[in-house]
């Protein structure tokens, strides 16, 4: 068992190194979109769409402005997908009937759902300070144009996050301690125990399909990409709407918030947006599941097999 979950802890981080570096430019595209601000009526949103969010960040940022915020994740990035790897392997073993015997779909669901309550208390402080990071040029922008040149100097002033270790100082002196780092637990837990159900589940049922009845971990990487890819589709279609909400409570103004919770965010944004409000940035969320996801298991399952 000790070596078994040694084995889910390191291949778990290989693949979480895989998925950030592949996925992150697409997450911020994400971030910014979910989180500017609705225009006042007559005047157009910040980004017209993703392809523009990604033209205003590089001439604004230059290529760099895409990996903005990535020092957390990458920071947390071995410890989130091992303990969620880990997770996923103890829970396989309390409901598996037999040592050694494949699990059904339905039982990866199950498991996978477990591995999300335990991530979510790791994914939310780390997402709290992504999201400030990826968020504030665009929320500081729009302030821009919305008050005028002689206003120039009090925007430049809300950019307070100089990185990773500075947004945590600040929460922590300035946001009620600790307890500040995990605003928006909630729809983190919400988008974490049925996304990682429905993507665990998916990815088996998927290698289950492509192996036709044979062991599925004689497959190739060629199918364990498309299982991936698959299955990091599956757990945003399932979520979207939640990430949303996420995203806006971890970046809501803490002294003035305009959200009371998850559910008057819902509410809010749906009563001012529509549900199309819902699914700002949908686009790179998804085009951004595929290869980042396909990255993160192929890796895993190749790190896992090379350790014996």
């Amino acid at each position: 068992m000790a070596k078994e979950t040694a084995k889910d802890l390191i291949s778990g981080t290989v693949g979480g190194v895989a998925q950030l570096i592949v996925g992150h430019p697409f997450d911020t595209i994400k971030v910014k979109l979910q989180s500017q601000p609705v225009p006042p009526p007559g005047q157009r949103p910040r980004y017209a769409g993703a392809m523009d969010a990604v033209k205003q960040t590089i001439a604004a940022e230059g290529p760099r402005g895409l990996y903005k915020g990535m020092g957390a994740p990458l920071a947390t990035v071995a410890a989130f997908n091992a303990v969620l790897f880990t997770a996923r392997g103890q829970m396989e073993g309390l409901v598996r009937t037999e040592p050694g015997l494949p699990l059904s779909v339905g039982q990866q669901v199950v498991c996978g759902a477990g591995a999300g309550v335990a991530v979510s208390f790791l994914a939310c402080p780390a997402e709290l300070i992504k999201c400030r990071l990826q968020a504030q040029s665009a929320l500081a922008t729009t302030e821009a144009a919305s008050v005028g040149t002689a206003g120039v100097t009090g925007v430049a002033a809300s950019i307070k996050y100089s990185g990773p270790l500075d947004v945590a100082k600040h929460v922590l002196k300035s946001e009620g301690g600790a307890r500040g780092l995990f605003k928006g637990l909630v729809p983190t837990l919400s988008r974490e125990v049925p996304g990682n159900a429905a993507m665990f589940g998916v990815y088996e049922g998927v290698k289950q399909f492509m192996a036709g009845g044979r062991d599925t971990s004689q497959l190739g990487r060629g199918a364990l990409l498309t299982s991936g890819g698959i299955a990091g589709a599956a757990f945003w279609l399932f979520v979207y709407p939640t990430d949303v909400v996420k995203s806006v409570i971890q970046v809501d103004d803490f002294r003035q918030p305009k959200y009371s919770g998850t559910i008057d965010a819902f509410r809010k944004i749906a009563a001012s947006e529509g549900v199309k409000g819902l699914y700002k940035g949908f686009g790179p969320a998804m085009v951004r599941s595929v290869p980042a996801n396909a990255a993160c298991f192929l890796a895993y399952e190749v790190t896992k097999s090379s350790l014996g």
